[in-house]
């Protein structure tokens, strides 16, 4: 049975969930079947599979051993790992605030080595100013009270110390020149936005591109996403995507290569990234009087 390397509890719990559904598959048990040995749902069994909920050690030992693991160091090595993948990230800490469809993206957001987007409608919350991100919380949930809004912006730039940390994942974002052109919460706040992603240009894991109207119709336009590659060999390559209520985690091969070819393509298409700092000074300029 393969071991992970070493993961954060969200990529551990989603390598582990993939690790059960092969030694179903190699046991030749339907859902069914396998939920019939932990007294479960198959429901239960297909989110445990998909890293939807938190692995009960109980059933993991019991599907083990109908799966035919039998050596109690395989078993023990894997509980240990399911006790692992269970503990809390720190974002856990803002479940009040957190979207259901949202709370598996800042683990997999964390363990990046390589995250790579395409923004549409707004800066990338990890490289967005404090007053930035308060505007953009206040549209979208207007009708929110003073302390849930705190706390949104305090989870979204709580989630930027990614970027600071010692072994920083490489960031590679394709901004819409609509972006750059919303006057989010007015002059002065995209003045200061905009130094920050000028600032963040120049970072050595950070490549910034604008795609400007100019280069008319792409192959991206149906909304945002992002790209996540992570270091560990047992994790495939994310794609997520967001809309007002939900969102999507696609892995399977064929989707990835589809988003990453468009994004490739999009890259080509979007002008130069050492052009990127002096197109930024430029727009600024329109944000120089209230």
């Amino acid at each position: 049975m393969p071991q992970p390397a070493s993961a954060s509890p969200t990529v551990l719990r989603i390598i582990l969930g993939r690790q059960l559904q092969t030694l179903r598959e190699q046991a030749g048990m339907s859902y069914d079947q396998a939920a019939g040995a932990i007294y479960a749902s198959p429901w239960t069994l297909r989110r445990m599979e998909k890293a939807e909920v938190g692995l009960k050690l109980n059933y993991v030992k019991s599907l083990l051993m109908a799966y035919g693991i039998t050596d109690v160091r395989e078993i023990d090595s894997f509980l240990h790992l399911a006790r692992e993948a269970n503990k809390p990230g720190w974002w856990q800490s803002y479940a009040d605030v957190l979207p259901a469809w949202f709370r598996v993206f800042p683990g997999l957001e964390q363990a990046a080595s390589l995250i790579r987007g395409y923004e549409p409608h707004c800066i990338p919350g990890l490289l967005q100013t404090e007053d930035y991100a308060r505007s953009l919380t206040l549209a979208g949930y207007p009708a929110a009270r003073r302390e849930e809004i705190d706390r949104r912006v305090a989870l979204r730039i709580m989630r930027q110390q990614i970027l600071t940390r010692s072994d920083p994942p490489a960031l590679w974002v394709v901004l819409d020149e609509a972006v750059l052109r919303r006057p989010v919460g007015g002059p002065a706040v995209m003045r200061a936005q905009l130094g920050r992603i000028i600032d963040a240009a120049a970072q050595p894991n950070i490549t910034l591109q604008v795609l400007p109207f100019a280069a008319g119709a792409h192959p991206v336009m149906y909304g945002m996403f992002h790209l996540l590659r992570f270091p560990t060999a047992e994790l495939p390559d994310v794609i997520y995507g967001e809309n007002l209520t939900s969102a999507f985690y696609l892995d399977k091969p064929a989707d990835v290569a589809t988003y990453t070819e468009a994004l490739d393509r999009l890259c080509a298409q979007a002008s130069p990234a050492d052009k990127t700092a002096s197109i930024l000074r430029q727009l600024r300029t329109g944000y120089e009087y209230e």
